[in-house]
């Protein structure tokens, strides 16, 4: 049937070639105009997946925690981060692409309710020291000018004039004025911090929520995304830093703006798999055609299997695109695989024909032979990659299910394209005649030694084998997808720093619960568990203990009602508030003359008197730095004493809709102890938190159970793909045991890269795992070559021309895998790697433990007897001449027939 198929299109070259290239550019105009991959790796499973589904209905219940980008400032002082943070919302807010701009901890509620976080006894105290120091202040309320800070200190001065503690405790507040003032004497900016100043000299405790004295800030923003897009998010990104360098939110200022989050973690996740892809893509195929010419020595054959490729390639990304849409992190490899294995199939036959045509110097003639020597193994190995491939469409593993079906695909273009495009390609082409055998004999004394030592070697791999068993018991899937990307990257450096602190850690656990009594519950279960840091839900925005803090508010605001809502009198002159500081200053400077009086009493003093001679501007100023932070207190104050009992109903709609949905469901958020990017501290707190909330999502789950599934989903697919290829190979060869020869020693090579993996500190993850089904396909196609040529009565085997064709293919196959290792992504670079490990072990296979566990070639008759199509193909009498013979020369595949 296959000669038949390439005799056709030699007698039709031209319509074959047409045809071809007509598909190769319909698919690459595909690929051109519909390219999408998708970077989510939450999307390489399928939403079946409990966890999965989970994660849906999360972010459908709270779609505004979702594909967030959350900016990070980062200031010299909590004052400076402050100002940068605010300053960066209120520019993005109403920007294109800005859908909503917030900052978690700057809400006008808290600003109006804060006091309410604090604790009761601090409440107390802290109304106990305003209303005691209402005398002191209502001047200020009253008069806030330099004039009425005047009267205010000498009220102050009077007070404590006969307490020498009280006096010392005086002299060390007027220190702040005196720094102030000096400070803008001098040119320099200052400003008094009354909050400080009433606390008696002590930074005031910040409450639970709101604003820190960290110098960090967060900002979310919530993009419009456009999905279409290679990189949906790098508009709006890209908004976000011009914006903040036009506020000067710069490095050389003093403060820094990172991004991360979702939506620039996918983007730079793309950026950095596709840098320097085209050098490297480039290099590959450098390099591929150098090997393309030690294996076939012709510029016409080498254009014609680069070609077949090439067109191969751009056919199966058109049709896998439009199958399933966009690629993902896995199934964009599909190139790497099908030019590993699409090159195999254009080497063993550009390999064979080159055979045929040194022995029968005609070119339709030689295409034809090499049709019949190597196509019944090309479709053995062909049929035995698309069940493989195939095997894995079933799983709840997506990455890998749709690059199974585009591979799949694929080995059926690069067979089909194999058998048709090349022979019909060579023939236009016409390359000249092989004048050489294409055989290598000198190995055949390679071939001799692992003949007279098969027990030695099969000893040796078992040896190696059972070494390394502790090695493939302690391998590991590394199921945090954080590991996979570039710790540089702005976006992913940003996160593992977020990650060191539980209050900003971002590998949170999300759980929803039915009602808020059944989260309060469930939040004091989840609570208690080791694991955990601690549990937030809607009650941390409700303080607590209400009924004993607003009755301490209400009895402040009354008796502070003169401060709250004084009688302002105008504003004096400057001639007015001049005399005022010369009146202060000479009261002060007295007092600071007594015996033991404090220093600062006379510094102080002398500040005044500056003050006095100072422009008018000079003492505006110092007005400014004195009082403006007064001004601000008394306005926190009055919102603060105006506070009202909360709950839940009341609390503002933006903040009550990030807690509980609008079907009623709550959210309770669960922060992890210790570094929550860590596997194994991510895996133990998803645990935990699952036994009292099965249904709870977020990363911390991802991480613990996607690595089940693709454990699941690769146990599941490899006995199916094993059950499969053992059922073909059964159909195919008629027995048993050549089905065990083909795949015994592939299943070694496995393990034993799995072993040297795990030695090399090498563990398996969510993107160098398809070298396992990748590795196998290479390996059932090399040992499958072998035995069919076994099978045929080919003794020394290193010495063929299929050796030579293996090893050129591996030569490919591993330029183009290892090209890999060479990404900046560490997931792709750590697939290079694996693939390396792999194809070095499935040749070892190939090369030393398949022939020595074949041994020597069977005979003819015994082949014929189970009805082996290839060696029906030879002829009765030329069977019966080979079974006469059993010792004879080195030969190639066909044996020395003409």
């Amino acid at each position: 049937m296959l000669e038949k198929l390439v005799a056709w299109c030699l007698r039709r070259p031209w319509t074959v070639v047409i045809v071809t290239l007509a598909l190769t550019v319909a698919g690459a105009y595909v690929t051109a105009t519909r390219f999408a991959i998708d970077t989510d790796t939450a999307h390489l499973f399928s939403p079946e997946v409990p966890w999965r589904a989970n994660e849906t209905r999360l972010y459908k219940a709270f779609p505004q925690i979702d594909d967030i980008i959350v900016a990070v400032v980062d200031a010299k002082t909590s004052e400076q981060a402050e100002k940068s943070a605010n300053e960066l919302r209120d520019a993005l807010t109403g920007k294109p692409l800005m859908s909503r701009v917030w900052r978690p901890d700057d809400n006008k509620y808290f600003r109006d309710n804060g006091i309410l976080f604090l604790g009761v006894d601090e409440i107390r105290r802290d109304m106990n020291s305003l209303v005691a120091q209402r005398e002191f202040l209502q001047p200020l309320a009253e008069d806030p000018s330099l004039r009425g800070l005047s009267d205010a200190l000498l009220f102050g001065l009077k007070q404590v004039a006969t307490s020498e503690r009280g006096l010392a405790s005086f002299a060390k507040g007027l220190d702040n004025f005196t720094d102030a003032f000096d400070a803008v004497l001098a040119g320099k900016p200052a400003k008094v911090s009354w909050e400080k100043l009433l606390a008696g000299g002590r930074e005031p405790e910040a409450p639970s929520v709101g604003p820190s004295a960290d110098p960090r800030r967060i900002v979310l923003i919530k993009p419009i995304i456009d999905y279409s897009a290679l990189e949906p998010g790098h508009e709006a990104v890209q908004i976000i830093r011009d914006t903040a360098k036009s506020l000067g939110l710069v490095p050389d200022k003093g403060v820094t703006v990172r991004l991360t989050g979702q939506v620039p973690l996918a983007d730079e996740e793309f950026a950095t798999v596709a840098e320097n892809t085209g050098l490297n893509v480039s290099a590959t195929l450098a390099v591929v055609t150098l090997i393309l010419w030690a294996a076939l020595r012709s510029k016409r054959l080498i254009f014609a299997v680069l070609l077949t490729i090439i067109a191969g390639l751009a056919m199966t990304s058109g049709l896998g695109i439009a199958l399933i849409g966009r690629f993902n992190l896995i199934s964009v490899a599909f190139a790497v695989l099908f030019i590993g294995l699409g090159v195999d199939f254009g080497i063993q036959f550009a390999t064979r024909y080159r055979e045929e045509r040194h022995n029968v110097d005609d070119l339709p003639q030689a295409l034809l032979a090499a049709t019949r020597g190597i196509g019944w193994s090309l479709t053995l190995a062909a049929v035995s990659l698309l069940a493989g491939f195939f095997c894995f469409l079933p799983t709840e593993f997506l990455g890998v299910a749709e690059l199974g079906l585009i591979a799949g695909l694929g080995m059926i273009i690069a067979y089909l394209a194999t058998l048709t495009f090349l022979p019909a390609l060579i023939r236009i082409l016409g390359p000249k005649a092989e004048t050489a055998p294409v055989e290598t004999a000198s190995l055949a004394a390679v071939d001799h030694w692992i003949a007279g030592h098969r027990v030695l070697v099969l000893v040796a791999t078992a040896i190696v084998v059972l070494a390394g068993a502790p090695f493939l018991l302690h391998l590991r899937f590394d199921s945090n997808p954080m590991n996979l990307r570039d710790q540089t990257v702005e976006s992913v450096a940003t996160f593992l720093d977020l990650s060191k602190n539980p209050q900003t850690a971002p590998n949170k656990i999300e759980a929803l619960a039915p009602s808020l009594p059944a989260a309060r519950e469930l939040a004091k279960k989840i609570a208690a568990l080791p694991e955990v840091d601690h549990v937030t839900t809607i009650d941390q925005l409700i303080p607590a203990d209400q009924d004993e803090k607003l009755p301490l508010l209400e009895n402040a605001a009354n008796q502070l009602r003169k401060i709250l809502d004084p009688t302002v009198k105008p504003a004096p002159s400057d001639e007015e508030v001049k005399k005022a500081l010369a009146r202060a200053a000479k009261t002060i400077r007295k007092a600071g003359s007594a015996p033991k009086a404090p220093a600062g009493l006379i510094r102080f003093a002398d500040s005044l008197d500056a003050l006095v001679k100072a422009s008018p501007e000079i003492r505006k100023e110092a007005q400014t730095a004195a009082l403006s932070d007064l001004e601000r207190l008394f306005g926190e104050l009055r919102r603060a004493l105006a506070a009202q009992k909360i709950t839940p109903d009341s609390l503002p709609e933006d903040l009550r809709s990030e807690w509980i949905s609008a079907d009623g469901e709550v959210r309770v958020e669960v922060t992890p102890k210790g570094d929550s990017n860590d596997r194994e501290v991510m895996t133990r707190f998803a645990e935990a938190v699952q036994t009292l909330a099965p249904d709870a999502g977020g990363p911390p789950v991802i991480v613990a159970e996607a690595g089940k599934t693709v454990v699941d989903a690769f146990l599941q697919a490899g006995v199916l793909a094993f059950v499969a290829i053992f059922l073909i190979l059964v159909v195919a060869l008629r027995r048993a045991s050549d089905v065990a020869l083909t795949l015994g020693p592939l299943v070694l090579a496995g393990i034993m890269s799995l072993e040297a993996a795990d030695l090399l500190g090498l563990s398996l993850n969510f993107a160098n795992i398809i070298a396992l089904p990748l590795m196998f396909g290479v390996g059932v196609a090399f040992h499958i070559y072998y035995v069919i040529a076994w099978r045929k009565g080919v003794s020394d085997m290193l010495a063929s021309s299929l050796t030579r064709a293996i090893f050129f293919s591996a030569l490919t196959t591993g330029t183009a895998f290892g090209s890999l290792f060479l990404s900046s992504h560490p997931g792709t670079a750590s697939m290079g790697a694996l693939l390396a490990i792999s194809l070095f072990f499935t040749l070892l296979a190939a090369f030393i433990i398949v022939p020595a566990f074949l041994g020597p070639p069977r005979m003819e008759e015994e082949a014929e007897a189970i009805g082996d199509p290839q060696v029906a193909a030879l002829g009765a009498s030329e069977a019966t001449e080979r079974t006469a013979s059993p010792v004879q020369p080195p030969r190639g595949v066909l044996g020395s027939e003409p």
